[in-house]
């Protein structure tokens, strides 16, 4: 697959919200403005308005001109946080990269995946879903404790070949006591295009789909 960045017009809705917000607010201040000058002007003499509901009024004025400006800057350093997350995303194409995560993809009858159990299991069942949570395959073995990797050559529990595509892991694994072990689950691949639709970089390996917040290692940068 050849690798690539997508995005979608929601950063420009998202700034045509915020301006829309914006243009409320200057639209309210303009209204005070005029309601507090139209005040002023209409005040009887021999009875003015109340210096301390004056006050209040002024402060509410204020109060709608910080708000804009702090609107202003709010949206300055998401914009700019943004980019420079969009920037750094970028230099992960083409590096091998773990991540926390139970899905990966099989392809050409190969897919792996990292287990880390927090202590020896005596016994773990393994399953394997489809992209549609259909489960296709499921396993029963031993698990040292540590580092190791669980292949998966996308035979289904009926004995035929799964095809090509994206499929999640789950581990349920016991001690000799019968007590519950936690297995930490990781997936491996390389880099090849980049998503920068949502609120956080997301990295495409094929048809995974990894969060930037994810990834745990990154290895050498492939030579083409």
């Amino acid at each position: 697959m050849a690798s690539g960045i997508s995005s979608t017009t929601s950063s420009t809705a998202t700034g045509a919200a915020t301006k829309t917000s914006s243009q409320e607010l200057a639209g309210n201040f303009t209204q005070f403005l005029t309601l507090l000058t139209t005040q002023l002007k209409n005040q009887n003499p021999l009875d003015p308005m109340d210096t301390n509901q004056f006050t209040q009024q002024l402060v509410q004025y204020a109060g709608v001109e910080q708000q804009l400006k702090s609107n202003d800057r709010l949206d300055s350093i998401l914009t700019n946080a943004k980019s420079s997350s969009a920037a750094s995303a970028t230099g992960f194409i083409g590096q091998t990269i773990t991540a926390d995560g139970r899905t990966t993809a099989l392809k050409s009858g190969a897919a792996s995946w990292t287990l880390t159990p927090a202590r020896a299991a005596t016994q773990a069942r393994i399953t394997i879903s489809d992209a549609k949570g259909n489960v296709v395959a499921t396993q029963t073995k031993a698990l040292a404790a540590g580092v190791q990797t669980f292949a998966w050559d996308g035979r289904s529990t009926s004995g035929f070949t799964s095809a090509d595509g994206t499929y999640a892991i789950k581990v349920d694994a016991v001690d000799a006591t019968g007590a519950k072990v936690a297995v930490d689950t990781q997936v491996a691949g390389t880099v090849d295009g980049i998503d920068l639709t949502g609120t956080e970089p997301v990295l495409l390996l094929g048809t995974t789909r990894i969060p930037l917040s994810a990834v745990q290692n990154i290895g050498a940068k492939l030579s083409t």
